[in-house]
C-alpha cells in the first residue's frame, strides 16, 4: 500500500492536539531582514514544549492510546523529551532507547519526566530494540516515518502559513526527515507556489546521501555538533516526500551552524540548537533564490549551556 501523507491527516493532527501543544510565536526580525536583503520571520519552536516541536508528533500518535499502555521510542535528545512528557501527562508507561553519549541534560529531562532510559551504543541497535520490544506488545513511537508524527509536525506548517500566508520560502531543518515532511505537505497544499528548502549539517546529513543514492542510506556514525538531527537514515516515505516537495537539501558545517546559533542569540535573544541555527546558516547559501518572505523554522533550543560554551571556544580557536 502506498504511503500517504494529507493536509486532512494535518488538520486532522491539529484538532486533536489543540489542548496539549502550544502555537508558537511567529515573527518579523528587522536584523535577519536587513542581513538577508529580504523579509525574514522566525518561527519559533523552540519555546515550544519541551523545547521543540517534538510534543506536535508525539501528542499526535499517543493521544488515541488508551492509560496504562506502554510506550517505546529511540532518541539521544528531543524526542526523548516529548514521549516522556507526553506519557506523563496521558498516563502511559514510557520506555526511551538513547545512546550512550546523549548529553547529561537531555537524560535528565526524559527521566524527570518518568520515563525509563536504557542506554545503546547506537541508534541502530536502539531502533532494533524498538522492534523487538514492537514485537512484546509496546507501541512504537518512530521518530520520523509514523504518519501519525509527520502529520503531528505538520500543525507547525499551518501556523505558518496561517501567520505568514505572502510567504515565498520557508527552510527547514532535517534529521530523519519527519519535520520537513509535514510542513512541507501542508505549506505546498495550503500555497502551492511557496518553496521549501531543507537543511541538514555536515555529518547530519543522511536525507542528502539518500537524495544522492535515489534510496535511503545508512550512517554508521553522527559526527556533527548537531546531534539531534543525528538519525541514522532517512525512510522511504520521508525521502519520497522530500523529492516530491523540497527544492533543495543545503549542507551547512558545523562551524557555519555555530556561528549563526551566536548571531542569533545575540541579535534576536534566542538561543537555539545548532539544529536549529543550521536554518540561518542555509538562508545565508541561499540569499541569491529567496523571495520576499523568508520562514526559519528554529525547531528547538535544548542545547545545554555547558556543551555551547564547549562547542562555541572550539569554534573561535578553529577560526584563529
Amino acid at each position: 500500500m502506498r504511503f500517504t501523507l494529507s493536509l486532512a491527516d494535518i488538520e486532522a493532527a491539529r484538532e486533536r492536539i489543540a489542548t496539549h501543544v502550544k502555537r508558537t510565536p511567529l515573527a518579523r526580525s528587522d536584523v535577519l531582514s536587513r542581513r538577508l536583503g529580504t523579509n525574514v520571520y522566525l518561527k519559533a519552536e523552540l519555546f515550544q514544549k519541551t523545547g521543540s516541536f517534538k510534543v506536535r508528533g508525539a501528542f499526535n500518535k499517543m493521544l488515541p492510546l488508551r492509560r496504562g499502555d506502554r510506550v517505546a521510542a529511540v532518541s539521544g535528545g528531543n524526542h526523548a523529551q516529548a514521549v516522556a512528557y507526553a506519557g506523563h501527562v496521558l498516563g502511559l508507561e514510557t520506555l526511551i532507547f538513547m545512546a550512550e553519549t546523549t548529553p547529561r541534560n537531555y537524560v535528565d529531562a526524559t527521566r524527570g519526566y518518568g520515563a525509563e532510559v536504557v542506554f545503546v551504543r547506537t541508534a541502530i541497535e536502539g531502533f532494533d530494540l524498538l522492534d523487538a520490544h514492537a514485537a512484546k506488545g509496546w507501541v512504537p513511537v518512530h521518530p520520523f516515518k509514523d504518519p501519525f508524527v509527520m502529520a503531528g509536525h505538520g500543525t507547525a506548517g499551518l501556523e505558518i502559513i496561517e501567520d505568514v500566508p505572502e510567504i515565498t520560502d520557508c527552510i527547514v531543518s532535517i534529521g530523519g526527515g519527519g519535520l520537513i515532511s509535514g510542513v512541507s505537505t501542508a505549506i505546498k497544499e495550503r500555497v502551492p507556489s511557496a518553496r521549501v528548502w531543507g537543511v541538514e549539517t555536515d555529518g547530519a546529513d543522511c536525507m542528502s546521501r539518500a537524495l544522492a543514492a535515489g534510496k535511503p542510506v545508512t550512517m554508521t556514525a553522527i559526527t556533527s555538533i548537531a546531534k539531534t538531527l543525528g538519525a541514522p537514515s532517512a525512510s522511504d516515505e520521508t525521502l519520497a516526500i522530500v523529492q516530491r516537495n523540497v527544492e533543495s537539501v543545503t549542507v551547512v558545517s558545523d562551524a557555519e551552524a555555530l556561528a549563526a546559533l551566536r548571531f542569533l542569540l545575540e541579535r534576536t535573544k534566542m538561543l537555539t540548537e545548532a539544529a536549529a541555527s543550521c536554518t540561518l546558516a542555509a538562508a545565508e547559501r541561499l540569499r541569491a533564490q529567496l523571495g520576499e518572505h523568508v520562514v526559519l523554522l528554529l525547531c528547538g533550543g535544548n542545547m545545554a549551556v555547558a556543551d555551547l560554551c564547549q562547542a562555541l571556544a572550539t569554534s573561535a580557536i578553529a577560526s584563529t
